[in-house]
């Protein structure tokens, strides 16, 4: 697995992703035939339930998270809203989180069934179908912030210091994922770091803030127009808390 956006690893969905606009239009076909219809789309003329900024939003999201730390989470009815929910759906955040078993986005930031659109992959990195997702939820969901979730004590970045401090040999296709999460173990091994897995935990959640905020075309773009917010945190396992970093 590749850190770079632009690596070609062969059929991915995201190349399945292009070669359907493709095919759309060829057939005339408008990006929405595709696709469902937006969240900024007009229908009755009200405003969307995620027609927000990014500010507001990630103030949502922390407001939520400390409810779930003082466990004063909202009573909410799952079943409410499902027939809605089959109509259109107006997340008010996108997340990328570790695949942890303990991390549970929706419950960590205290919301709804709808409210937040999470993209998950061990290591919380950037990859190809991951960013497609990403950019799928900021330009036709309308999703006005973009969080990188990383997690205390995360499985995936300790994997990744032992490969590189002790040369620890790993099966499968776990060395392709690893891989993609190196480059934040070397640069917080450069600081020598009393606590080197806080420290990695940290900096792949910045490396991956960075990442998202600059990738091309559509993340770029929606962030250096200030349509989207990009901001990045770690969960704490022990006491629920989230941590934006500085």
């Amino acid at each position: 697995m590749c850190l770079s956006l632009h690596c070609n690893h062969g059929f991915t969905r995201r190349g399945a992703l292009k070669t359907a606009a493709g095919f759309a239009a060829m057939a005339g076909l408008a990006p929405a035939a595709i696709f469902p219809a937006t969240a900024k789309e007009p229908d009755d003329g009200k405003p969307k339930p995620n027609a927000i900024n990014g500010d507001e939003a990630l103030k949502r999201l922390m407001k939520g998270n400390a409810r779930y730390v003082s466990k004063k989470k909202l009573c909410k009815d799952f079943s409410a809203g499902r027939a809605a929910r089959t109509k259109s759906q107006y997340p008010i955040a996108a997340v990328l989180s570790c695949s942890d078993s303990r991390v549970a986005p929706e419950f960590a930031f205290d919301q709804g069934p709808g409210d937040v659109f999470v993209v998950r992959v061990a290591g919380n990195f950037v990859h190809d179908d991951g960013l497609a997702s990403l950019e799928y939820a900021v330009k036709y969901l309308g999703v006005p912030l973009v969080v990188v979730l990383g997690h205390s004590n995360c499985g995936a970045v300790s994997s990744a210091i032992k490969v590189i401090e002790d040369g620890a040999e790993l099966p499968g296709h776990l060395p392709e994922l690893i891989q993609a999460i190196k480059p934040a173990v070397v640069a917080a091994k450069a600081k020598s770091p009393k606590d080197l897995l806080g420290a990695a935990i940290s900096e792949n959640v910045a490396l991956n803030v960075k990442l998202l905020e600059t990738a091309p075309p559509l993340l770029a773009s929606f962030a250096q127009s200030g349509q989207v917010k990009v901001a990045g945190g770690v969960y704490n396992l022990a006491n629920g808390k989230f941590e934006l970093l500085s």
